[in-house]
């Protein structure tokens, strides 16, 4: 949860936030971005844009282009140069709610789209960090609730491999290891990065393991089951537009059936998150 001074107001962090697909989405929006020269750049914000100040982003990135857009996990960042010659890189994360937002000189958004990144009328400090380019483009991080984060050159190397990307070999060998739930170990990002709590229910419940099982317990049969439903969930999460979509997300709540089997599903705390389970398939 963020700190900083009480005056700044910083929301807490509460609620769903994006894992792997959405962040992915995000990055196909990126890529919209590259090539075009920054002429610009909106980093006000100084708690968005923490450690920064006012101005250093803007100083690093005018006149230089975004050349690439990766994403390990839910960490996702581009690629600069200027003249040929390699810049930082540039970290975006969208916090809890963020998105960002791709517009044209004539404000269309990529897709062919008219700007309206909310249903009602939209506050000017919403964004949060903006790339204005000399086409007339723009990129925005819209983020009502200001929990998103633009920093340069941000940490990658202690995350674990990409989970959409992990073989089954080395997912048996990171997850099936150590006494932690195996819940916890799918959420441990420098295990495997892009897992968050929603997707981790998914392929649980998919798999029919127990979110309590210990990790190091877990045999090479059950190990690849999770692999394949992780991928399964992921390729799922990703074309239908985000985890929400997953097949029980709808059902983690009081009074609800697990949607195979019609047995009641469970809830309680394992790693320290909200879990839901299937009282009969996962108990």
């Amino acid at each position: 949860m963020p700190g900083g001074p009480a005056a700044r107001k910083v929301p807490r962090e509460t609620g769903h936030v994006p894992e792997l697909p959405e962040v992915e989405s995000a990055r196909k929006v990126l890529e919209g971005a590259l090539d075009r020269e920054i002429a610009a750049v909106d980093d006000g914000d100084d708690w968005v844009c923490r450690p920064h100040r006012p101005g250093d982003i803007a100083r690093a990135l005018v006149g230089a282009r975004l050349t690439a857009a990766h994403r390990r996990g839910k960490t996702m960042w581009c690629e600069t140069a200027r003249d040929g010659e390699p810049g930082p890189r540039l970290g975006i994360h969208l916090g809890m709610g963020g998105r960002l937002v791709l517009t044209d000189a004539d404000g269309v958004r990529a897709g062919g789209e008219p700007d309206r990144p909310d249903r009602g009328p939209r506050k000017p400090e919403w964004d949060r960090f903006t790339l204005r380019f000399a086409d007339g483009g723009q990129l925005r991080l819209f983020d009502k609730r200001r929990l998103g984060r633009v920093r340069l050159e941000p940490e990658v190397d202690a995350l674990g491999p990409d989970a959409e990307e992990v073989s089954r070999a080395e997912f048996r060998t990171r997850i099936g290891r150590g006494k932690a739930p195996v819940k916890a170990r799918l959420l441990d990002q420098s295990v495997l990065a892009g897992v968050g709590n929603l997707l981790a229910d998914e392929i649980l419940w998919q798999a029919a393991v127990a979110p309590s099982a210990r990790s190091d317990e877990l045999d090479a049969a059950t190990l690849d089951r999770l692999h394949r439903a992780l991928r399964r969930a992921l390729r799922a999460a990703i074309a239908n537009g985000g985890v929400h979509t997953g097949e029980v997300i709808p059902f983690r709540h009081a009074d609800a059936a697990c949607p195979r089997c019609g047995a009641p599903m469970a809830h309680g705390t394992v790693g320290g998150r909200s879990t839901w389970w299937c009282s009969a398939e996962q108990g």
